[in-house]
């Protein structure tokens, strides 16, 4: 589970929303990002990482979108499980292996 969110997704949306309509205009592009973040009181750096990822997701930036940076999440989770249980049933059988052949010489 991640950190709880500084901002609310209401806040965030909006924001993204503004910024991206003032980047549309060649007279409000530059300095849209501090503009909008001073008024919404969010750092500038936050919400042009914010409105990147917005693009990536929209298909207007490359980049991993933000469903398939989940999924990666999660695969890369079930793959570090899956070497963990593998680990134990490697130590189980050899074991295993060592009390059988120890019963054998006896």
């Amino acid at each position: 589970m991640g950190a709880p969110r500084k901002y609310p997704d209401e806040l965030r949306e909006r924001a993204i929303r503004m910024a991206v309509d003032l980047r549309r205009v060649p007279a409000t592009r530059t300095g849209a990002l501090r503009r909008v973040g001073e008024q919404l009181g969010i750092n500038p750096e936050t919400l042009r990482n914010w409105v990147q990822q917005a693009e990536i997701d929209e298909g207007s930036r490359p980049g991993v979108t933000t469903a398939e940076g989940q999924r990666i999440t999660e695969l890369e989770r079930e793959v570090k499980e899956l070497r963990r249980a593998n680990e134990i049933l490697k130590t189980a059988s050899a074991f295993f292996a060592a009390a059988e052949l120890d019963r054998k010489l006896k």
